[in-house]
């Protein structure tokens, strides 16, 4: 499975592509597959999304999960300062081990 993250232009946020715009919230991303490039190239010329790039992820119990751990800090938030992190809508992403 493939998902598509970039950063948003006005807040620099981390955001996921959703089938037809961008979340906050990675659970909402979509599997993009082989559009991955065509999809990065249409939104980043279209100044929605700043360096967007596919990343690999799964399903775990039905639910969008990034593979590498480098994406998993960056949905979630820092590490160190939990005050800091992202709530995410996906009240599980708490028990991922990062």
């Amino acid at each position: 499975m493939k998902i598509l993250t970039g950063n948003d232009l006005k807040s620099g946020a981390v955001i996921w592509w959703t089938g037809h715009d961008w979340s906050l919230h990675v659970e909402d991303a979509v599997n993009v597959g082989e559009r991955a490039d065509e999809i990065a190239r249409r939104e980043e010329a279209a100044r929605r999304v700043n360096a967007p790039y596919a990343i690999d992820a799964e399903l775990r119990d039905g639910r969008v999960r990034p593979a590498h751990i480098k994406d998993r800090i960056r949905a979630l938030g820092p590490t160190v300062r939990p005050d800091l992190t992202l709530k995410p809508a996906d009240p599980e992403a708490r028990h991922w081990v990062i």
